[in-house]
């Protein structure tokens, strides 16, 4: 697996590097192969780590986020989130991961259908960013989906855990 991490305004040890890629080995090697990146985020805030882990292998994106005092606490947990996502939905995932996986690991009750409760059709408007939030805000709602008015593509923007908004753009 290939290992990536980047840190925001934060020096990273080469003993943590270490200790990362010796434990993102040794828990996620067994679902994927070489090729699979695994990108360890770090930034922090009030004396509290912020670690997000991503791993993308075979077109999929997993991803888990931890706030902690220590770094390498953050790094177990998130670790074994990814575990679990990958568990949860093992039938859906376990054909883009690597053969045998799943042996040895203890059943979970695994999510096997989604049930979709509701569907909703509204016209896209188009608009800016600025103006999607705040119709976002003043629906209340957690994400907001419009046509941006500089690219005309579809946009959603989704108001973040730390408070601030993020805008989802697609890839040509």
């Amino acid at each position: 697996m290939k290992v990536t991490i980047a840190a925001k305004k934060l020096n990273i040890s080469q003993s943590f590097t270490d200790y990362a890629e010796k434990k993102l080995g040794a828990k996620l090697d067994r679902f994927f192969p070489d090729e699979a990146e695994a990108k360890v985020t770090l930034a922090e805030r009030r004396d509290l780590i912020i670690l997000e882990l991503t791993v993308i292998y075979n077109g999929i994106i997993y991803r888990a986020e931890q706030t902690a005092k220590d770094k390498n606490d953050a790094l177990d947990v998130t670790i074994e989130r990814i575990i679990r996502q990958i568990i949860k939905q093992k039938t859906k995932v376990e054909k883009k991961l690597r053969a045998n996986a799943f042996d040895g690991l203890a059943p979970e009750k695994e999510e096997t259908e989604y049930e979709v409760i509701r569907e909703k059709k509204f016209r896209l408007r188009p608009m800016s960013v600025d103006e999607a939030i705040l119709q976002m805000n003043l629906l209340d709602h957690k994400f907001f989906m419009f046509k941006n008015v500089e690219t005309g593509a579809v946009n959603v923007v989704y108001k973040r855990d730390e408070g601030n908004y993020a805008v989802l753009v697609p890839e040509d």
